[in-house]
This record gives C-alpha cells, sequence and structure tokens, in this order.
C-alpha cells in the first residue's frame, strides 16, 4: 500500500521528529501531507527548511485532527498533558516515540481502546540509517502496524516486540547506543591528535573506522566476535590493546551501563 500521501500529524518538532520528517521526505513523501505542531518560533523556523511545503504551527489539536496518524515526539515529562489535550478521532493510529512512556500509561491518557504504537527510534534516522523498534497495544491494526512500519522505516530499519517489557532494553542498547559509539569516536580522535596526528586526519580516522566498521557487519552479517577475531593477529597490536581493555572490564563496565539506562527507561515510565 502506498502511504506517501497520507496525513502525518507531528505533536512536537524536535531532534526526533526531525530525523522522522527528513527519512519521510527523502523516502518521498509528500510534504504537504506532513503537519508538525511545536509551540517554538525557533523550532517552527528549522522545521520549515525541511520543506517549504511542511504544515508547520503551533496548534496541536489542529494539527492531530486533521491527521490519520498522530506522532507524538515530546519530552515524557509533557506527553500526558499533550495526550490528554489532543483527544484523538475514533480508530485514530497514535504513535509515541517518548522514552520509558508504556502503552497502558498512553491508553489511560487518551482513552480505552486507542490504536497506540510505540517507537523506540534512534539518532541516525537522520541519515537514513537508524534502528526502530515498535511494540502495539491489540486495538491496532495490521494496515496500522504496516503505517507505523512505514513510518519508522523511513529512517532505517525497523523490528516489533510483542514483550513491552522490551522496550527499555532497546532504549538502553540502540536508542542511546549512538552516545556509546560517539564516545568511542571522541576516544580515538583525541588519543590520536597525543599521538601527534594532525587533527583533521584524527577526526576522519575515527569517523570513517566506525562507519566501516559498522557497514562491514551489516553487509557481512557474521557476528561481531568473528569479525573482531578475523582483525587480531595473535601477539599483534590489536590483540596488545584489546587485553588492555578486557583487563579494565569493559565487558562488566558496559554491562553496568546499559543496565543504568535500562532502569533509568523504567523510572521515566513510573514517574509519568
Amino acid at each position: 500500500m502506498d502511504h506517501s500521501k497520507s496525513t502525518i500529524g507531528f505533536i512536537g518538532g524536535g531532534n526526533m521528529a526531525q530525523a522522522l520528517l527528513a527519512g519521510l521526505l527523502r523516502a518521498g513523501h509528500e510534504p504537504a501531507a506532513l503537519r508538525v505542531a511545536d509551540p517554538d518560533p525557533a523550532q517552527q523556523a528549522r522545521l520549515q527548511e525541511l520543506s517549504p511545503d511542511l504544515g508547520v504551527g503551533a496548534d496541536n489539536f489542529a494539527v492531530a485532527a486533521a491527521a490519520e496518524m498522530i506522532v507524538l515526539a515530546v519530552k515524557p515529562q509533557v506527553l500526558a498533558g499533550v495526550a490528554q489535550a489532543v483527544g484523538p478521532r475514533a480508530g485514530q493510529l497514535v504513535v509515541s516515540v517518548a522514552a520509558g512512556i508504556t502503552l497502558p500509561t498512553l491508553e489511560n491518557w487518551l482513552g480505552a481502546g486507542t490504536p497506540c504504537v510505540r517507537v523506540m527510534p534512534n539518532q541516525p534516522a537522520l541519515v537514513g540509517a537508524g534502528m526502530s523498534v515498535l511494540c502495539a497495544t491489540p486495538s491496532v491494526s495490521d494496515a496500522q502496524r504496516e503505517q507505523a512500519t512505514y513510518l519508522a522505516g523511513a529512517g532505517g530499519d525497523t523490528a516489533w516486540v510483542e514483550d513491552e517489557s522490551l522496550m527499555d532494553a532497546v532504549t538502553a542498547v540502540s536508542g542511546s547506543g549512538p552516545a556509546y559509539f560517539y564516545l568511542l569516536m571522541e576516544i580515538l580522535e583525541a588519543t590520536a591528535r597525543d599521538m601527534g596526528i594532525a587533527p583533521e586526519v584524527a577526526r576522519k580516522l575515527a569517523v570513517q573506522t566506525a562507519l566501516g566498521t559498522g557497514l562491514t557487519a551489516s553487509e557481512t552479517g557474521s557476528p561481531p566476535a568473528e569479525l573482531r577475531k578475523m582483525v587480531t593477529s595473535p601477539g599483534g597490536t590489536t590483540q596488545t590493546a584489546l587485553e588492555v581493555l578486557e583487563q579494565g572490564k569493559i565487558r562488566e563496565l558496559f554491562g553496568m551501563a546499559l543496565e543504568a539506562a535500562r532502569r533509568r527507561s523504567v523510572e521515566l515510565g513510573r514517574d509519568a
């Protein structure tokens, strides 16, 4: 089914909304069918830069009322008030990208039986390389699942989970995940500079190595552990570096970090 002309209304025009909008436009969605409500004039100006034909304004209710699918893209702390004010029509699909806010909570705010899909996208959706995981209430039809997959898929790859409790782990792994890789890139770049490599070359080494590594893992389909072993010659430079990281308990440290992120996602849902 062609969804490129369906009306999609975004409530909130921040970074994640902009990433999804950019993906939809890149995929060929009709700009005039995309509408966004945001109270910040500066944010409205940034949104309009995506396309002059986007419908941009400050009226949440007007945007929601005209949409076939509503995307709630505001901070979790203000989502309750926004959701309750929107008042979706009967059968209208509502998609939330707010971390930690559960489907039962959304239904409570929007009305029992409202078809709701929860999506956890990530920042690389800005360049069409994102990863989004989706979960739905029982009232969401197959056609609406297809709508939600279209929305999320415009920014990259998608996956569905049926057990919503897994969404907190998804948030920790892929939702927050880009920041972990950026931190590693920062470290590689800074250390390269400390070793005497010119700043512009140090940046290129870090960024291109990260890009190439991700592409290799994606294109080959081989397990990361197997690819790592292919780079690691016995007694060589890579093994020496990896031994230092293992001695520093990098696996345990990352495990603790992701578990902390997962717990915070749970807390955000409880505080809503």
